[in-house]
Order: structure tokens, then sequence, then C-alpha cells
């Protein structure tokens, strides 16, 4: 018999690291390596209990550290195995990096103008354009995805790749307004086939409500 679509696809439970300070105060970190603060540790640890029933083939993550930690609570649970994969890093920022918005609005008002109209000509000085992260990005999701066929897998990175994957998977433009969620620690669920990505859920966050940090002591 024929096997179906859902036979050869790959499922991909696509997250976005725990909270962190400068998630918080709005600074931009692109590779700059910040640790998850006490929240998104506190976000892993429920984002992980919400994952305890899911059979992983293995949980690839971004190499920085609040992917890496956020990755980790999710093995512990699962007993996924845990790969690093450099290509799920965030979006190169170079001189924007470890800026405000309001600092980088007030030093480069152009540029972040060009930056906030998502220019797809525009990178930051030092960094990555759109079109170049994506075409980072998403063929790794991609690959990596092939590597499993009919399986389940889990992709631990950063806002920016989450993005890029939503677009690929509603077929959106590059230069498209954002009009969904990005929230930290949340399950995205995607369906790869030959045909490429599908969103099938997105920013589920049901394991959030009610976070207090009295849970971690």
């Amino acid at each position: 018999m024929a096997e179906t679509m859902l036979d050869t696809s790959t499922r991909i439970l696509a997250i976005r690291h725990g909270e962190t300070d400068w998630n918080r105060g709005s600074r931009i970190q692109g590779h700059i390596d910040i640790p998850l603060n006490e929240m998104g540790r506190l976000q892993a640890r429920r984002l992980a209990e919400a994952l305890a029933g899911e059979t992983l083939d293995v949980i690839y993550s971004s190499d920085l550290g609040r992917a890496r930690e956020t990755a980790a609570a999710v093995a512990a649970v699962t007993g996924a195995p845990l790969q690093l994969e450099p290509a799920l890093r965030e979006r190169a920022f170079g001189a924007f990096e470890g800026l405000s918005f309001d600092e980088i609005a007030e030093r480069w008002p152009e540029d972040s103008e060009r930056w906030r109209k998502r220019d797809l000509s525009f990178a930051p000085p030092g960094g990555e354009s759109i079109p170049l992260f994506y075409e980072r990005c998403v063929p790794a999701v991609l690959r990596l995805a092939q590597a499993h066929p009919g399986r389940s897998i889990a992709v631990v990175a950063h806002g920016g790749v989450l993005d890029c994957l939503y677009r690929a998977g509603a077929r959106l433009a590059l230069e498209a307004p954002r009009s969904w969620m990005l929230g930290n620690a949340t399950i995205n669920r995607l369906l790869y086939s030959p045909e490429g990505l599908t969103v099938v859920g997105w920013n589920d966050d049901f394991h959030l409500a009610n976070l207090s940090l009295d849970e971690l002591t």
C-alpha cells in the first residue's frame, strides 16, 4: 500500500528559546551569547513538562546558550538526543547587537527605518540581510527534516529563525509585515514534505499560564 504524506512527512516542533534579560529590555542579541534569565528557565521547565509525552527522534538546537539551555530542558524530559546546529543561530545584527531599539534609531535613523520596513537590500553594518539570513536558516531546517522522514524532530532556535519558518510554511513574502506571534518557549508545529513546509499550529502557550518565579525556589 502506498505510503501517505503523513507517513513520509517529518513533523517539526519549532521552539524559540526562553526569555533573557535582553528580551525583556528590548535589546538586540543577535549572535551575542546571552543566558536565560530566571523567567526563561521557568519557561523552559514548563515547556519540557508540556512535551514530556512527545516522541522525538532528535532535538536540534542553535549553539547559542539561550537556545541550548532551553533545548537541554526538553531533552532531559523526553530523552531525545540533543545536537547543536550553528546554522540555527539568530540573524547576525552586526553593529546593532547589544543596543536597544531606541539607541539604534538614535544612532542610525535611516538604517533603523529601513530595518523597520523590512528593506530586503538592507543589512546592519557587519550583519546579515533578511534574504541572506533566510537562506542560512530555512534550508538548514529542511536538511534536518529530510533526515527524519516519517518521524518527529524539535528545532530550538530564535525569534528570527521562527519568523522565517512561518513565512516558508505559510508561503509569505519576506517583506510582508509580521502579524503572528513569536513567543518565548511557545510550541509551534510544522510539517515537512517534499513540497516544502506547512504551518500546522502556532504560538501555543497553554503551558506558560500563571507562571510564578516561586516555582524555582
